[in-house]
């Protein structure tokens, strides 16, 4: 897949873009029952909802958020990481070849029913140490996606924006409290998902979550792209685990 002029210049402005219908529903279903056996047995690693949000209850301890180092778990994962057809698009984003991180998100999503939290406005590079800012990641939606499920939302241009770092909490969550972040956060956009969607996100764009309020598990798919010309800073995290060349 090509992508048009349009296109590039949306993902330019807003920091995101949306394509639809980009993988077939029968490839989603598949990648989304491995995922579930994953969930249902808690095959590590694992992150859980107590982990992220730190609030000491059972029902967030047992609750899973992600799966973590998908690309090794399963080769339909691997697969869909590795697309081919997404590759020009990534290239055409990115402006150079694209690299494959697996440091960072390379995880099954899920906001579980009635268990899963908020995921409050951030920017992915708040705790990523790379020397550029050239990284995308590419959101999957295995299902339905919408507000009540916790579909993502984003400040369209955000990416672009000096932000202080008082604007910011003790966790790097942009705060909702003061009067001029939320001036920007009137600017949020949230666009409803389905099977096979996908969202290109610029690691500087702030976005954020609702909790899962429905019956139904919401379970999606992320991986990050850099720039070959991006490297990780050493000693850190983003440097430990291996990366790809797409």
């Amino acid at each position: 897949m090509e992508l048009n002029q349009e296109q590039l210049a949306a993902f330019a402005r807003d920091g995101f873009l949306v394509i639809r219908n980009f993988l077939d529903k029968r490839r989603c279903s598949i990648i989304k029952d491995i995922a579930e056996v994953h969930l249902k047995y808690a095959i590590e690693p694992i992150e859980t909802e107590f982990e992220y949000i730190g609030i000491d209850k059972e029902i967030y301890k047992q609750s899973v958020r992600r799966l973590r180092q998908v690309y090794d778990r399963d080769i339909v994962f691997r697969e869909w990481m590795e697309n081919q057809e997404i590759r020009p698009v990534l290239r055409a984003i990115l402006d150079e070849e694209p690299v494959l991180l697996t440091a960072h998100h390379n995880s099954i999503m899920t906001k579980l029913a009635h268990t899963s939290t908020q995921t409050c406005w951030h920017r992915d590079s708040r705790y990523w140490h790379f020397k550029g800012t050239n990284l995308v990641s590419v959101w999957l939606a295995l299902g339905r996606e919408y507000s009540e499920n916790g579909v993502l939302e984003f400040i369209p241009g955000s990416h672009k924006m000096e932000l202080r770092e008082e604007l910011f909490d003790e966790k790097s969550f942009f705060r909702s409290d003061l009067e001029e972040n939320r001036e920007i956060i009137e600017k949020k956009v949230s666009l409803e998902l389905d099977a096979g969607d996908i969202v290109l996100f610029h690691s500087e764009l702030l976005h954020r979550a609702n909790a899962n309020s429905t019956d139904e598990d919401k379970i999606s798919f992320v991986y990050t792209v850099k720039g070959e010309s991006v490297k990780a800073i050493e000693a850190t995290r983003s440097s430990k685990f291996k990366e790809i060349a797409l």
